[in-house]
């Protein structure tokens, strides 16, 4: 009972909440398009969300990588506007993405400053380079590339007719990055080693692994899937702010607890993660058909996170009591 309490209790929660929504929602909630759209809707929190279960894989986390996502969309932007082509601006985003993951990294492998400590730090120091390179402004309009904003806009056409279903390359990309850490977690030594520190890092380090080195790398991976939401989210409103990722980290770290709640030993696990995001999207799409206030949501999104949470932990309990 406890084991499948732990294991099954969120799934059970997820599915009793797409029963609800469809039957509040008959007409609109169950419906192919629906779900395309909010596969788009939930992109790049998907991509978030996987780079995020590659670092609390180790047993650390990321708090800067929505400030990380609004930086990297800002610099895209601000190279447009300066004339670069799409090439250049994205590289750079990326390449801001790489060396901001690797500072966190270093300051929490190197200097053995604590992962909270040190990306709330950077958390800041990444804001506030937005806004210095964006000078505290929106940047839209003639400034980004038609190129670049119409490849949110397109996608693989499912369907015919006036209004086709369209599954957005956002979706595409979203669902590769998870295809990407389910490969490197699951299927590399690599990811055998991450799991290993996670689980019990002085142990891994008198085993032979690389611990400082490993940590870093795992926070380099998660600096640039944030740049590359960045871009995407830049991409889908054709428009940079410093300030556009700033809901991210709060929602991908809650998915990935989630998640959690699913596995076997209360692991991150990418597939266990991309189910956390569903129930988080579908919350909100629900609630937000059923034109449900802004800040009842977040209320309600946050009491099913601690019921999840609760279940599972009700679940531990109950087999080390067996």
């Amino acid at each position: 009972m406890g084991h499948a309490l732990r294991t099954y209790g969120t799934l059970i929660g997820m599915a009793a909440v797409i029963l609800f929504f469809w039957v509040m929602l008959p007409e609109t909630f169950m419906t192919a398009r629906n779900w395309v759209n909010l596969s788009q809707q939930m992109s790049m929190l998907i991509v978030v969300a996987a780079v995020m279960t590659v670092v609390m894989a180790v047993g650390d986390f990321d708090l800067s990588v929505g400030a990380m996502a609004s930086l990297a969309g800002v610099v895209a932007a601000v190279l447009f506007a300066q004339g670069h082509g799409i090439a250049v601006a994205v590289a750079a985003a990326l390449a801001v993405g790489i060396l901001g993951g690797a500072l966190n990294g270093a300051l929490v492998s190197l200097l053995g400053i604590l992962p909270f400590v040190a990306t709330l730090a950077t958390l800041t120091i990444f804001s506030g380079v937005a806004f210095l390179v964006s000078d505290g402004k929106t940047i839209s309009g003639r400034a980004i590339p038609e190129a670049f904003a119409g490849f949110a806009r397109g996608g693989i056409v499912l369907g015919g007719g006036e209004r086709p279903l369209v599954l957005s390359w956002l979706a595409i990309v979203a669902f590769l990055c998870v295809a990407l850490v389910w490969l490197v977690l699951e299927q590399t030594s690599y990811g055998r080693r991450l799991y290993a520190l996670g689980g019990n890092m002085e142990a891994a380090r008198l085993a032979g692994v690389k611990v400082a080195r490993l940590r870093l790398t795992a926070f380099v991976f998660t600096g640039a899937g944030a740049a590359v939401a960045g871009l995407m989210y830049a991409s889908r409103v054709a428009s940079a702010n410093p300030t556009q990722g700033d809901g991210l980290m709060l929602t991908a770290i809650a998915a990935v607890f989630l998640g959690m709640t699913m596995t076997r030993g209360g692991q991150p696990r990418v597939l266990a993660t991309l189910a956390g995001v569903v129930v988080l999207g579908v919350m909100d799409n629900g609630l937000t058909q059923l034109n449900v206030d802004s800040y009842v949501r977040e209320v309600l999104v946050g009491a099913i996170i601690l019921a999840a949470v609760s279940i599972s932990a009700i679940g531990r309990r109950a087999v080390g009591m067996r």
